[in-house]
């Protein structure tokens, strides 16, 4: 038998679809825009300014970020490589410290815990932190130092430990280690099993991390061929509009350089990937970050 909903009920639910749907479409039509843009000539968007649909549609822009198609792929390649290593490696050291730290049976967990969120109050700053990677460590100009700095977050370990903490009671690990399990049949064996929307959260944050980052390429990159793709994209869009302003003064005034658009196809290109890979860990998401928020 149906129940008959009250009017009250009703009328909530639609004021909650209402909501929810002009929410939805407020973060999708950035996107819109977005793309709309990057099909639109550069001379439109200066005269009539960014429309949802695109107006006098052409590539241009797509054609400029890909016109030397070795470059970008190098940028993509280094960029995939950085994400793939760094999240992989990351994801394990965060597990394995946040693991230690949820453990009542380590001494000084609590020091510890305090060290690690005391850095993310305190730092020591950026120059000390470039001379340790160049003069101390001399990583300047590997791949190494472009993954490396990014592994460990004081949020994203206080996160796992509370993760950690609230899905595998103490009874479960304190039983194990009767039996005689070792730490590392429990955390294999154990926490591991339950850890995937953790380990996906943790995961994503980490991936987007290297994906949108382009600060470590200039400073410490040496050769184009170490690029991340939001530095070369970043460099690429510099010499574009440099190019436009060289135009001003030079034979080539004529020639319409795609900048504004070239700006919006950038944000495709770099966004495309990303928008691709969320689908499949955002049922994890949000349960990881629900529990990992809640005190341990």
């Amino acid at each position: 038998m149906k129940i008959k909903k009250a009017k009250t009920t009703i009328l909530l639910e639609i004021i909650c679809y209402v909501v929810l749907g002009v929410s939805a479409l407020a973060c999708v039509l950035p996107f819109i825009i977005i793309i709309s843009g990057s099909l639109t000539d550069n001379a439109t968007i200066l005269k009539e300014g960014y429309s949802i649909l695109p107006k006098n549609i052409t590539l241009d822009a797509y054609l400029t970020i890909f016109k030397a198609p070795q470059d970008i792929l190098q940028a993509y390649k280094m960029t995939l490589f950085y994400t793939i290593v760094g999240t992989a490696v990351g994801l394990l050291m965060i597990t394995l410290t946040a693991y230690v730290l949820s453990r009542k049976a380590f001494k000084y967990r609590n020091e510890v815990s305090f060290i690690i969120y005391f850095t993310s109050i305190f730092g020591g700053g950026t120059i000390p932190w470039y001379l340790m990677y160049t003069n101390v460590l001399n990583l300047k100009g590997t791949t190494f130092v472009m993954w490396f700095p990014g592994l460990m977050s004081p949020f994203l370990v206080i996160l796992m430990r509370t993760f950690i903490a609230n899905s595998v009671p103490d009874a479960i690990t304190e039983a194990a280690t009767i039996d005689g399990a070792g730490h590392v049949d429990i955390f294999a064996r154990i926490v591991m099993p339950v850890l995937k929307p953790g380990l996906a959260t943790v995961g994503l944050f980490l991936a987007l991390g290297y994906w949108n980052d382009w600060y470590r390429s200039s400073m410490f990159a040496t050769s184009s061929k170490t690029w991340e793709l939001q530095y070369y994209l970043y460099d690429l869009l510099n010499a574009t509009t440099a190019l436009k302003q060289l135009s001003q003064y030079t034979s080539i005034a004529s020639v319409d350089l795609p900048t504004q658009s070239v700006k919006l196809a950038m944000a495709v290109v770099v966004t495309g990937p990303i928008l691709l890979v969320y689908p499949f860990v955002q049922r994890y998401f949000v349960s990881g970050i629900t529990v990992g928020a809640v005190k341990g």
